[in-house]
């Protein structure tokens, strides 16, 4: 942090933490006993406009979680994923009723 924009970085990354609360990303709880909290990591971008010019700083927040352990750090895994066969079914039905997808 001892660049020239370091206060642009510092409020690139005040307003990730911001975000990050609004949209209640986590609680806040105590640590069990014998365990670390995972090690994370600041990801920092520049976002340009198409002329070159700075558009804005951009920080991000990345939490380390290939370092969990199943069964200590979390014990289910849920990804929901949509059949092909039940998007087409939900398209055809807006389709013959005249609806729109939003």
């Amino acid at each position: 942090m001892e660049r020239v924009d370091r206060e642009e970085w510092l409020k690139a990354m005040k307003n990730e933490i911001e975000s990050l609360k609004e949209n209640n990303v986590w609680t806040l709880c105590d640590l069990p006993p014998q365990r670390k909290a995972l090690p994370y990591k600041w990801i920092f971008r520049i976002k340009r406009n198409p002329d070159g010019s700075i558009e804005k700083y951009k920080a991000r927040l990345v939490v380390k979680g290939f370092r969990q352990k199943k069964g200590i750090d979390y014990d289910q895994t849920f990804s929901p994923v949509a059949r092909m066969a039940s998007v087409r079914a939900l398209l055809s039905v807006c389709a013959k009723e005249n609806m729109h997808l939003i």
